[in-house]
């Protein structure tokens, strides 16, 4: 096998799952910077975003491309050097069930998801709440020794509690910002307390309101033992990660990252005053980001372009957010612009396709622990197969021919006797036999039906 890019020694932990999501058409949620190629210009202007979060500023990207283009790795990418950079992270994937906005709880809902997700540069995978807020106390501990207080004089618990209470002051003045602190200086009591069983009690029910678990004032009451006059819900869900984004600059870390990824199922909502309320939400966001009312805070959306631009149920539909993310009438096909609000994800070049194949080549031969059996003009005969495609040339998506590719690896690993052009000339011959019966039942179709069948009615086609 001649292959002329160096192999890289990925953890195996980390290259099985890999491997795995690939296969299987999903985003990995760890490893993607060694499988990335290109997108150096996207990722620059989202690092110059994080450059201008960590100055105290705030920003909003919107993330546009077909399914299967790259944009929910370009995320996973991104939160990575966020993460290596020293922000805090959280993600989510929007569902019929999590909304940003919605009764019933699925506003919360979204928010929920993303405080499971909340990562740091210490704990990358998520659930990093607990231990972010006790790097902070330790750190407020340290900031009272060197004031000339050992943890064993009897004034060190009062020095330290007045220091929580002086950096708790600046996000008082936030929306919920009272409440907010009340409960992290509760939480800070329960971790300075002495009774262990008592102190995780009240540390539980400190961090299930911090996390916007509980579903009325009365039952939060209970659980902390004392009184708050908010609770995070589907209104205002949205003004705490504002909090949370002025704490974690508080707490040292350099600002708030946050991603929202499958924003096209705002685009499915059927409802038109409910899909028009959460274009409202990310018209607030959009406006708090780029206005200086968010500081330290960067929202990044993923979605299709019809999400974006289809003017009667995409984010075109929504007058105030058409004027403010349309491109401009200067903006000509060929050239491009990342300075802007939206990126739209260009194809991969037909040199980054190849690099992509030899890149998976490598990791699946290291994965799997044996020599490919398949050279450099076998991939790129594999990669003009994949181009010649009708379309393919401009519509195709790197998970479509990874997919392909990683089964072709598959079946030469598992099969000693299979060679690559007998893998590839089975394939060829099963799509075209394919696609020749789906045509004959077209034309079947097409010669009995006279007029719309009523099973074509779909109840997602009604625009109230």
């Amino acid at each position: 096998m001649s292959i002329t890019e160096r192999k890289q020694q990925v953890p195996k932990r980390i290259l099985t799952s890999l491997l795995a999501s690939v296969s299987a058409g999903v985003v990995p949620r760890a490893g993607a910077p060694y499988m990335a190629i290109g997108r150096t210009d996207e990722i620059n202007a989202f690092l110059s975003d994080l450059e201008l979060v960590s100055e105290d500023g705030g920003g909003m990207r919107f993330l546009v491309g077909r399914y299967g283009s790259g944009k929910s790795f370009l995320i996973q990418l991104v939160r990575g050097y966020a993460l290596e950079r020293d922000f805090v992270t959280a993600d989510v994937d929007l569902s019929p069930e999590r909304r940003l906005y919605g009764s019933g709880g699925s506003g919360v809902a979204t928010y929920r998801e993303l405080m499971k997700n909340l990562a740091s540069k210490a704990s990358p995978d998520g659930a990093a709440l607990p231990k972010i807020l006790a790097r902070w106390l330790t750190t407020l501990q340290a900031e009272v020794m060197e004031r000339g207080f050992s943890p064993d004089m009897p004034e060190f618990s009062e020095k330290l509690r007045a220091l929580v209470f002086e950096k708790l002051r600046e996000v008082e003045f936030f929306v919920g910002g009272f409440d907010f602190s009340k409960v992290i200086t509760a939480y800070f009591d329960a971790w300075n307390e002495s009774d262990e069983l008592a102190a995780e009690q009240k540390k539980s029910a400190c961090l299930r309101w911090l996390r916007g678990e509980f579903s009325n004032k009365t039952e939060a009451r209970a659980a902390l033992g004392f009184h708050v006059s908010i609770i995070i819900d589907d209104d205002n869900w949205y003004d705490f990660l504002k909090l949370w984004a002025a704490l974690v600059r508080l707490m040292g870390y350099r600002g708030m990252v946050v991603f929202i990824d499958e924003c096209v199922n705002l685009y499915k909502i059927v409802h038109r005053i409910s899909r028009e309320n959460n274009y409202e939400k990310i018209l607030s966001m959009f406006n708090d980001t780029l206005q200086g009312r968010a500081p330290g805070l960067e929202l990044i959306l993923g979605g299709t372009p019809q999400f974006l631009e289809d003017t009667r149920r995409g984010l075109f539909s929504y007058e105030a957010l058409r004027s403010r993310l349309c491109d401009s009438r200067f903006s000509a096909e060929g050239y491009k612009n990342l300075i802007g609000p939206v990126i739209r994800l260009r194809r991969l070049s037909d040199d980054e396709l190849l690099a992509l194949i030899v890149r998976i080549t490598n990791l699946h031969a290291q994965n799997y622990n044996w020599e490919p059996r398949i050279t450099m003009d076998q991939m790129q005969q594999f990669l003009q197969l994949c181009l010649s495609r009708a379309g393919a040339d401009s519509m195709i998506t790197p998970r479509e021919m990874l997919r392909d590719y990683m089964t072709v690896l598959h079946i030469l690993m598992q099969n000693p006797d299979a060679t690559f052009e007998s893998v590839l000339g089975s394939a060829v011959t099963l799509k075209t036999d394919r696609r020749a019966a789906e045509e004959a039942e077209e034309q079947i179709a097409a010669s009995t039906s006279r007029e719309p069948s009523a099973v074509n009615f779909k109840p997602e086609d009604i625009d109230f």
